[in-house]
């Protein structure tokens, strides 16, 4: 690991340490300093920030209404190397209580559970772009609010600068990679693309038919129709919006089946009937990333997440 810590012996373990760093062992702002690119740039659906302070006010927001969350890696795919840097797709499931007040209203006590897919590059020990999808949906509905009020409330606090993300806003970071040229992210992203263009035929064609989805909402489904309900109702939700993959990883690992993380977008209107109801021609960009893994009958698991309540905040901000 050149231009690293020798205290880490590869990249997983640089990402596993300096989130448990970070975040459980609450090192926050210190840590970050230690770890984070004085400049980096963060981007989240619901907006975009710059340097070690944008990333502290981020998660900070999040821990005044969940002190006692616990973060659980569940996997890490990467690609690059130590000296032209490297980038990790990592996905974590987190349990927390709602213990604090905060943009999610006064606490109630209630235990959720929900998943955040982070993309980090980083290089010389610091990471310097970032690209992070939690699952709003998910721990809206664990707290029994309803995701158009609850964005509602969110717009007088918008700073439409730079909230929510959308890509005239966006700025070049010192990450411009598009991943790697593995056949397992090749694949994974050509499968979005055909299910984006309406071959959801490729769903029982791709994916095993006892596939595991874990979808944003918190949805644990199985089976083709499941994935076919997903995606079918993203896409007809936006039906004409342009579809773009962003950044694509493969590995094959010892022990570990194939896997391929994939980030992409759809930008364009809120045209279409579809999973976020009756259509009002708000322009909308979506960020998502998505997880796979690959067994000898296709596509065994996947894991998409887009944040649903950033996607609310854009509808309401149209229809008020």
């Amino acid at each position: 690991m050149k231009g690293f810590d020798q205290k880490f012996r590869d990249f997983p373990d640089y990402i596993l340490t300096t989130t448990r760093e970070i975040w459980e062992k609450r090192g926050l702002m210190s840590r970050m300093q230690e770890y984070y690119h004085p400049d980096v740039t963060i981007r989240t659906p619901r907006g975009i920030g710059f340097g070690v302070q944008a990333v502290a006010d981020l998660g900070m927001e999040t821990l005044v209404a969940f002190p006692d969350r616990s973060m659980l890696s569940e996997d890490l795919v990467w690609s690059g190397s130590p000296q032209i840097g490297l980038l990790g797709s990592q996905r974590l499931l987190s349990t927390a209580t709602h213990r604090g007040s905060g943009s999610y209203g006064p606490a109630s006590g209630g235990s959720i559970r929900f998943r955040e897919i982070a993309d980090r590059y980083a290089k010389a020990n610091r990471i310097c772009d970032e690209w992070r999808v939690m699952d709003s949906g998910a721990v809206l509905a664990q707290l029994g609010l309803d995701p158009q009020n609850w964005a509602r409330d969110q717009l007088p606090g918008l700073n439409p600068d730079s909230q929510p993300f959308r890509p005239d806003i966006d700025e070049v970071g010192p990450y411009t990679g598009g991943g790697n040229s593995n056949q397992w992210g090749e694949a994974f992203a050509t499968i979005l693309d055909q299910i984006m263009q309406g071959e959801l035929s490729v769903i029982p064609e791709q994916y095993d038919e006892a596939c595991q989805m874990s979808y944003s909402g918190g949805r644990e489904v199985h089976g083709w129709t499941e994935a076919d309900t997903f995606w079918l109702g993203l896409r007809a939700a936006f039906p004409s919006a342009q579809f773009q993959v962003h950044h694509k990883v493969g590995m094959e690992e010892t022990l570990m089946p194939p896997r391929a993380a994939v980030r992409w977008s759809l930008t364009g209107r809120h045209d279409g009937w579809g999973a976020f109801g009756k259509p009002t021609g708000a322009e909308v960009h979506v960020m998502g990333i998505s997880h796979a893994e690959f067994g000898p009958w296709g596509l065994r698991r996947e894991w998409t997440l887009i944040d649903e309540a950033a996607i609310w905040i854009q509808i309401v901000s149209k229809t008020g």
